[in-house]
């Protein structure tokens, strides 16, 4: 019962960070901790692709499978940590933000409940490099006729982007940042009863020929869809009249253009204003 109350508080925790941070895993052969040229071609590409000026802080984490001593395995973990470390800086990453180097030893695993060991093992032994991103508020990103809340005097086409409306990847269920964001819109939208609107879901970083995710919970090609479904119910809940409010998924089809932490959101644009 334990364990399974700390997975929860750990899924939790993860789920709440799955939008401002990214996990990269080097997987490692069974008591080696030196990478091989695939590996650092995998880290060199992760490294390439991100942003680096939008990284707030980087942690690294080094794991072993169940075999072996404690103490053993904690300095296998932590020199395996080191090396992804030292790949690192070798490649361009600052030091500074480089917060944690850890080696966290074995990963216990039950041996009565998994049916493929050997897998469960190699996927154990590994770094993971998290990476957490600055915060970043749209006002900042001054993207025309985009706000963070109803403005003023709002107009057709204005568009509404909820910083805190947050998804876990692959998942249209709202988190507990989503629906707090939710509730402070739905407030605003009870004082502008004259606006109507549609509430509009996207994804990010499905290839260009699949121009919509799949939602985990379903397992069909309908995330965008689903996630501006949930905020619609949710608004329904909170007495917003259906009348006002249609909903719509669009795939990868309207990217932001500000990169791929900021494309995976459902944006409220205003269709009538009375």
């Amino acid at each position: 019962m334990k364990r399974l109350v700390l997975f929860l508080l750990l899924l939790s925790s993860s789920l709440l960070k799955a939008q401002e941070e990214e996990v990269h895993s080097i997987y490692f052969g069974f008591d080696k901790f030196n990478l091989k040229e695939n590996q650092k071609k995998s880290l060199v590409d992760f490294i390439k692709k991100i942003d680096t000026i939008t990284i707030e802080t980087i942690e690294i984490f080094g794991y072993c499978d169940d075999r072996g001593k404690d103490k053993y395995n904690f300095i296998l973990s932590t020199k395996r940590a080191n090396t992804v470390r030292d790949e690192l800086l070798l490649n361009g990453i600052k030091n500074k933000i480089i917060i944690t180097i850890e080696g966290k030893g074995r990963i216990l695993i039950d041996d009565d409940l998994l049916d493929n060991i050997p897998e469960v093992r190699s996927k154990n032994r590994r770094v993971d490099v998290v990476v957490n991103y600055k915060p970043i508020l749209i006002e900042e990103l001054k993207i025309p006729g985009v706000y963070g809340s109803i403005p003023k005097n709002p107009i057709v086409g204005d568009r509404i982007y909820l910083d805190k409306l947050l998804f876990d990847r692959g998942s249209s269920e709202l988190l507990f940042p989503a629906r707090k964001e939710l509730d402070r819109l739905a407030k605003q939208l009870h004082k502008f009863k004259n606006i109507e609107f549609e509430i509009q879901g996207h994804v990010c970083c499905t290839p260009s020929f699949q121009k919509e995710a799949i939602d985990r919970g379903t397992k069909k090609r309908e995330l965008s869809v689903n996630r501006a479904l949930a905020v619609y119910k949710y608004l329904g809940i909170k007495k917003i009249k259906k009348d006002r409010m249609t909903h719509k998924g669009f795939g990868n089809s309207r990217p932001l253009g500000k990169g791929p932490l900021l494309d995976r959101r459902v944006e409220i644009v205003i269709t009538k204003v009375n």
